[in-house]
């Protein structure tokens, strides 16, 4: 039996996927070595509208950030990873599926601004609560949702056991849930990077037997940053440093307690952003040294913080700078801790993300897994492709000089700040370039889902790059 879209229910396909991967769910160690004795948990954390530049481990001389540039030096810092996508929903629609946001029915605006509340992540989208899930873990959401507010939509129904959660961002709701319950009307946005992390680690003490996968997507620092009462006036960049700095401190409670009950050793930290600065926040938000903003398919649009620490499986203290993306933390999180996917995404849209656990884990004569990269703009543009060092503009985009005249090749390398076109000396890489983009989008078109709620919300139509028609 299929949905209207042609897809197994979710209801059906999941239980299958349950029993397979508990049938066939290797240890942990099998998948990286003798160092791990049972699988670990994963605290997945992500900031909301961090710039590249905003960590001081990636540069900032204004922000001080010792917590993450100790957990970067304990574990691997990442130099060319990107977000899901340039805006929150999307963003978020593509880490928890290991998709492109496209694939999942996303075609531009978040919810609550181009997306209606009633709309969100399909309801029939594997995502990766329920692989873990699927695996004895214990799932946990707390933080921001952002992924459609219709019940079918909420985290409770999309994998995760537990949810502590407000339904969109700080600046559209004042309302935080419990599961389904309504707890408080309104919240204090000061407050709530500190009652995420106390829930983070009230989640680690309940469930530090293991193995637990939690998802902690903070809102700061997302506007309006308003600055917690004991850090006002505490950073050299007004509130939205002070916002920083507390979510800085606040990931050090969190990882004292998993010291406290000695399960560093057994814990995949992740800290990332969802997207780049907002425009509204850039008078003190830095994606430096690349230029762009939140909704632009510029570097500094998705080109985010990440950070992982792994002790004695994933090396320390090494940067990489192999081009990574949030899509591709499913596939390596899942290798990492011996869960098979191979059947598990069955009746799912196709997972676009790579493994690159070899990578992380600098496993000699490694071929890292993922060789290019598509980007869209916020409203849901196919504007770039990305493969090796060159980045190609296919889509009219006023900050990049020459795209008004044909597509931009650009030297991401040679040319952070992408002002210089290559596209007359390198015409054959150009052609490859725009091939394989329209190859992909095909694919995406041909292969994905609607978006979840009333279908006369839904925006269907097919947009494409001025360059790609």
């Amino acid at each position: 039996m299929l949905n209207h879209n042609g897809t197994v229910p979710k209801s059906i396909f999941l239980a299958a996927a349950i029993a397979f991967a508990l049938s066939n769910a290797v240890t942990a160690s099998d998948s990286v070595g003798a160092n791990a004795t049972k699988q670990p948990n994963v605290i997945l954390m992500m900031a909301d509208d961090l710039g590249y530049g905003d960590l001081s481990c990636y540069g900032s001389e204004t922000i001080k950030t010792p917590v993450l540039d100790k957990l970067a030096s304990e574990g691997v810092r990442l130099t060319s990873f990107y977000a899901g996508c340039t805006v929150c929903t999307p963003s978020r629609m593509a880490l928890l599926t290991g998709a492109y946001p496209a694939r999942v029915g996303w075609r531009g605006g978040v919810v609550g601004y181009g997306v209606k509340t009633v709309n969100g992540l399909a309801p029939e989208a594997l995502t990766i609560a329920e692989v873990f899930k699927s695996a004895g873990y214990a799932t946990a959401l707390c933080g921001k949702w952002h992924l459609g507010d219709a019940p079918s939509m909420l985290p409770m129904n999309q994998g995760f056991d537990s949810a502590y959660y407000i339904t969109k961002s700080n600046n559209q709701t004042k309302k935080l849930y419990r599961g389904s319950e309504l707890i408080q009307d309104a919240f204090d946005n000061r407050r709530l990077t500190e009652q995420f992390t106390a829930e983070a680690i009230q989640l680690i003490e309940a469930n530090r037997a293991g193995p637990f996968f939690i998802y902690l997507p903070f809102t700061a620092p997302h506007f309006p940053a308003q600055a917690h009462p004991d850090w006002k006036g505490q950073s050299k960049l007004g509130a939205y440093g002070d916002v920083v700095e507390e979510l800085d401190s606040r990931i050090g409670q969190i990882l004292k307690t998993l010291s406290d009950h000695k399960l560093d050793e057994d814990t995949i930290v992740i800290f990332t952003s969802d997207n780049g600065p907002e425009p509204g926040q850039k008078e003190w938000a830095r994606a430096t040294p690349y230029r762009g903003l939140k909704w632009s398919s510029l570097e500094g649009g998705n080109r985010v913080p990440c950070i992982i620490r792994w002790p004695a499986v994933i090396p320390d203290g090494r940067v990489i700078d192999e081009v990574t993306a949030a899509i591709d933390l499913l596939p390596t999180l899942a290798h990492a801790c011996g869960i098979e996917l191979a059947k598990i995404t069955t009746g799912s849209p196709k997972i676009d993300g790579v493994n690159v656990w070899n990578t992380l884990i600098a496993k000699p004569d490694n071929h890292h897994a993922r060789t290019d990269l598509l980007y869209w703009h916020g409203w849901g543009v196919p504007q770039a492709i990305r493969a090796g060092d060159w980045k190609l503009y296919l889509d009219q985009v006023k900050e990049v000089p020459g795209s008004s005249d044909g597509p931009v090749l650009v030297n991401l390398a040679e040319d952070p700040l992408e002002r210089t076109n290559h596209s007359d000396k390198h015409p054959q890489k150009v052609r490859s370039m725009k091939e394989l983009a329209l190859e992909q989008l095909a694919d995406i078109e041909a292969n994905s889902l609607t978006l979840g709620g009333p279908a006369n919300h839904r925006k269907p139509e097919k947009k494409r790059g001025l360059w790609l028609k």
